[in-house]
């Protein structure tokens, strides 16, 4: 079996790292953390000419057509690079529309998601506990009414796929729809609380089945941005301590900072296999995908956030200000470990999924 990653999907990286080395160098991000909370429009839209969002699409409606080990590993490239772009809300509610909408949704809506020219996003948050089919509340199918928290970028989305307790609902920006900006942690990826107040909406179609499929697909995307997170989080710390020096000598010299960055590395790495794997039961093992999309959510959300805390002390001092790089990998971990559900919901999940 070649668990290595095809010629087409290494030049797809090469490429996507190319625009981000471009575009989205940490000054840059930086940049945009401190300003209104809105993401980075010119990156995002070299995103989408590039193909990202287009890559679950079918072919006959405008995407690539490929697989959900494809769009993970670009979600690993943005997480390294904390880009601020929409990708993980729009992407998750094109895999949604995908999967659970009527023919004439699809027709009408994923060549508008492929190629940028929409932007959806998944309303799924209700409190701070109910994510899940099961535990929505809200209701209403040919009109919409209550509220939803923590909505990825729906200030700027053009649709939204709403959790209700009937199913997955289909609502564009519009009459009954209002929204209000959070003052969220992690300023790369805005997160909205969304009114609806008798909005025209649209059911969709979707079995029970196709709608757990979709926040499946969800839970590994958030992983793999954890993963590139991390990941970058144990570069930088390793990078840090080659060149910081004290008492004379880098301080990567030291016993006690060595087994620190040693015991983030054994942590970290084996977190892309996690990942993978979990893309890959998505893709080809669907009585595999729920186990494994739980336990790479729960596990990698986990490790990212023990990763910047590590980084936060391998960097001393420094690790604490604003104008290092370190709070807002910590503030994207925070938001990963918390969107979706607590990695503890996400183990309990895998657990009840296993028969246990």
């Amino acid at each position: 079996m070649n668990f290595l990653l095809s010629d087409e999907q290494l030049a797809l990286l090469d490429a996507l790292r190319g625009l981000l080395q471009d575009k989205c160098d940490p000054r840059h991000v930086h940049e945009i953390f401190d300003g209104d909370g809105s993401y980075d429009a010119g990156l995002w839209q070299a995103i989408c000419e590039m193909g990202i969002p287009a890559i679950m699409v079918p072919e006959e409606l405008g995407g690539l057509g490929l697989k959900l080990i494809d769009l993970a590993i670009a979600a690993e490239l943005v997480g390294e690079y904390a880009a601020p772009v929409p990708l993980f809300g729009h992407c998750a509610a094109t895999i949604a529309v995908a999967l659970c909408g009527s023919a004439a949704q699809r027709e009408r809506w994923l060549p508008k998601l492929a190629s940028g020219e929409a932007l959806a996003t998944l309303a799924l948050g209700e409190g701070d506990s109910r994510w899940l089919p099961g535990e929505w509340e809200i209701a209403g199918e040919a009109r919409l009414n209550g509220k939803k928290r923590f909505v990825p970028h729906g200030l700027e989305a053009d649709l939204f796929i709403v959790g209700t307790a009937s199913g997955l609902v289909l609502v564009e920006k519009g009459e009954g729809v209002a929204v209000e900006r959070l003052d969220g942690a992690d300023r790369t990826r805005s997160l909205d609380t969304v009114t609806f107040a008798d909005a025209p909406a649209e059911p969709m179609p979707g079995d029970e089945a196709s709608v757990a499929r979709s926040i499946d697909a969800a839970a590994v995307l958030l992983a793999a941005d954890a993963f590139g997170g991390a990941n970058h989080c144990v570069e930088m710390s390793v990078e840090y301590a080659k060149v910081r020096e004290q008492y004379g000598a880098p301080i990567g010299s030291f016993q006690g900072l060595k087994h620190q960055l040693s015991n983030m590395a054994l942590a970290v790495e084996p977190g892309r296999g996690l990942y993978w794997y979990a893309a890959h039961a998505w893709d080809e093992l669907p009585e595999k995908a729920r186990h494994a999309a739980a336990q790479a959510k729960a596990h990698l959300t986990d490790i990212y956030l023990q990763a910047t805390r590590d980084t936060v002390e391998a960097h001393g001092g420094i690790g604490f200000t604003w104008e290092h790089d370190t709070h807002i990998y910590m503030k994207r971990a925070m938001l990963d470990w918390a969107w979706l559900g607590q990695p503890e919901k996400h183990r309990l999940r895998a657990a009840d999924l296993a028969g246990w």
